[in-house]
């Protein structure tokens, strides 16, 4: 999808395709709606005020073909009162839009917003693409009504070069998202370990810097607990290692994402009902994928490490064993209790890696890690863990700032007696209670007292439905936002 910039004109309403413009709670209309209102004799003002639209945030209510006008539809957009309008709902009222007329035959969506400053026609451009997502390579007999019309969003403002400069960044955000929104959606026998690697080396083209490390390599460096999860599969794992080095001599940040492109749980095998599903026990690699294309795309002023331990558990005769015990990378013994909690195996030795070679500030992981964090916070907040409050207080303001919600959790000393082991040095797993907490406190075992995050996402990666317009059903794309809005404001030179 297209998006322009152009300037507005307030005196000839658009002639072609759709156009949207907002009303608000009460009945009042944005000067764009004053306009069409003026333009056809008072249509847009009677049809609100005849039914039951009432400007609430999310209400939409089209007019087709409305006289006085050369364009065949009007969409009018609630977005609630008139006080609360700014960047965050210009972004909401570009993915209402786009959602209300998407299948609708017009190619042309305008969005009219005199008055608005740059900020805000930027975030609606973002919003309405951020909406047109979705994921169809596969689909070969699709009937054309059901396909996506708009090909073009135009953005009718008042200085067309400044909301384009101001969306530049925007448009690198959503390249970054679609990337991750993309791995995340692809079935696994089309993007295993191997072609995951393949399709981050090719980011190289963005300037960052990427290494592929194979099961050769890892066993010699002692990962035996990342190796032990993928050894049931035909497929071999493998360990991407990225770089961006746009801080200078600055200490490198680094994120760490768990990618488990199929979890069957291995011998621990999960039922077949959704077990579809886990595909996407990746989301957390997908999500610093794309955020180490979005930072390499704009350019960010930061050195940033991104390291991706990419497997697949399966449960073939050679697959790992209950009860079975590895070294992990850092020297520590591990029993395997449970092979469907092999994310956190995965992780131990890519975050013990990380810290080894590049000495980073802090780690932040990305995790689908339990069922449990869905539980405990539903399926719109991820989990927060950490030993580090400067570094929870940066990922929390920037959840906030972007709208992807995060909880702080707790992870008290008093629960590491669920992972003691009797037989090695930890095991991995504490059992039901408290899940997700003993899943972090497993993985701070292998931190050595670094700064470190850890968010389990596996509420927040995939949405099946969804009621919010800029995350379309399935992939959420989510972290990337969050991660790249805390860069910007927090490590950045």
């Amino acid at each position: 999808m297209r998006i322009e910039f152009v300037q507005v004109d307030r005196t000839a309403p658009p002639a072609e395709g759709a156009v949207a413009v907002i009303a608000f709670e009460g009945g009042g209309l944005s000067t764009a709606a004053e306009d069409l209102d003026k333009a056809t004799s008072g249509v847009l003002s009677r049809a609100v005020a005849s039914g039951r639209f009432a400007g609430a945030r999310g209400q939409s209510l089209e007019l087709l073909a409305p006289a006085g006008l050369e364009n065949a539809r009007v969409a009018i957009i609630g977005l609630g009162a008139r006080a609360e309008f700014g960047p965050e709902a210009a972004e909401l009222f570009g993915a209402y839009a786009y959602q209300a007329v998407k299948v609708s035959g017009a190619a042309t969506l305008t969005l009219p917003m005199p008055g608005s400053s740059a900020e805000e026609a930027a975030r609606a451009a973002f919003g309405s693409r951020l909406a047109s997502y979705r994921f169809d390579r596969y689909r070969t007999t699709e009937k054309a009504d059901k396909k996506p019309s708009v090909a073009t969003v135009l953005i009718a403002v008042d200085d067309p070069d400044a909301a384009a400069a101001a969306y530049a960044p925007l448009a690198a955000l959503g390249d970054g998202i679609f990337f991750t929104r993309d791995l995340v959606s692809e079935p696994a026998n089309i993007l295993h370990p191997e072609e995951f690697a393949r399709r981050v080396k090719a980011l190289e083209s963005l300037g960052l810097e990427v290494e592929i490390l194979g099961e050769a390599e890892m066993a010699k460096l002692g990962m035996g607990s990342l190796l032990g999860v993928g050894q049931g599969s035909v497929r071999e794992s493998q360990l991407a290692v990225i770089q961006w080095k746009g801080g200078g001599d600055a200490q490198p940040i680094a994120f760490v994402g768990k990618g488990v492109c199929f979890d069957t749980g291995g011998i621990s095998i999960k039922p077949a009902d959704g077990m579809e599903d886990m595909k996407w026990d990746m989301g957390g690699a997908g999500a610093v994928a794309g955020l180490m294309h979005v930072l390499a795309s704009r350019k960010a002023r930061a050195n940033v490490v991104g390291i991706l331990g990419l497997v697949e558990n399966m449960p073939d005769g050679n697959a790992q064993r209950p009860g079975d015990i590895v070294t992990s990378m850092s020297g520590q013994t591990i029993e395997v209790i449970n092979t469907d909690a092999e994310g956190r195996l995965v992780l131990a030795d890519a975050l013990w890696y990380c810290q080894e070679r590049f000495k980073p500030q802090f780690m932040v992981d990305l995790a689908t890690l339990t069922g449990a964090i869905i539980i405990a916070l539903g399926n719109d907040y991820a989990g927060l863990f950490s030993n580090n409050d400067a570094l929870s207080d940066n990922l929390l303001k920037a959840a906030k700032a972007e709208g992807e919600p995060l909880w702080r959790m707790p992870i008290p000393a008093a629960y590491e007696k669920q992972i003691d082991s009797m037989a090695a040095d930890v095991k991995n797993t504490g059992g039901r209670p408290g899940g997700s907490i003993t899943a972090a406190l497993f993985l701070q075992r292998f931190v050595n007292g670094l700064p470190w995050a850890h968010l389990d996402i596996a509420s927040t990666a995939w949405k099946k439905p969804s009621s919010v317009p800029i995350l379309p059903e399935g992939a959420t794309g989510y972290g990337v936002r969050l991660l790249n809005r805390m860069v910007a404001d927090a490590y950045e030179g």
